[in-house]
């Protein structure tokens, strides 16, 4: 998809609240988690954030600490979309680095495959299908998915390999936002928290 087929479209994103295996910094990928006490209230400060902007569209990953964020924010009726759910870690799921590194040394999720789990090119290919469904509607979309695939989903978005993600640090319940500056793809905010950390 070139620029020009979606440069009408401004995409929100948001990552889902925090949950007990985020603060624990475990991957969480398809492991459907609830949010902590925590999330809840952080996913609750994205309502004023989030109140005056019209969107056209909704989509959340279908997982609870998504759909959960999205129903707290004031977004009740989102639309489920399985292409924002988060990475298949495959064997590396619920480890945190340093145990995955105890058998693989300098292991990230950038740099080597998770054993058992997604290539960061299917991940790819599925933010794609994200970015062209988001696409077919005029002006501003929501989505609220997950820290990987939403940094996945960026990289792809300004058409740079998936493994680029490792540049955009995202922490829970914050506001980013991708767009165009002059038909060209563009970050216009990145990690804006709603919350006191």
């Amino acid at each position: 998809m070139s620029s020009s087929d979606q440069s009408h479209v401004v995409l929100y994103l948001i990552r889902h609240g925090e949950t007990e295996w985020a603060l624990a910094k475990r991957h969480t990928g398809r492991t459907n988690l609830p949010l902590t006490e925590r999330g809840k209230q952080q996913a609750e400060k994205l309502q004023n954030a989030l109140k005056d902007i019209k969107f056209s569209a909704v989509f959340t990953s279908p997982l609870i600490r998504a759909a959960d964020t999205a129903r707290i924010a004031g977004f009740p009726d989102a639309t489920k979309c399985d292409h924002l759910m988060e990475l298949d870690y495959g064997k590396y799921e619920g480890l945190t680095m340093a145990q995955i590194r105890e058998a693989v040394p300098n292991w990230t999720v950038w740099t080597h495959p998770c054993l058992g789990g997604e290539t960061l090119e299917h991940a790819a290919q599925r933010v794609r299908r994200a970015i062209a469904l988001a696409s077919k509607y005029e002006g501003n979309v929501l989505l609220f998915a997950h820290g990987h695939i939403l940094r996945i989903l960026t990289a792809t978005w300004l058409n740079q390999p998936p493994s680029e993600g490792k540049n955009f640090m995202l922490d829970t319940t914050t506001v980013s936002i991708l767009s165009h500056e002059r038909e060209v793809p563009a970050i216009k905010q990145w990690n804006a928290p709603v919350w006191a950390p």
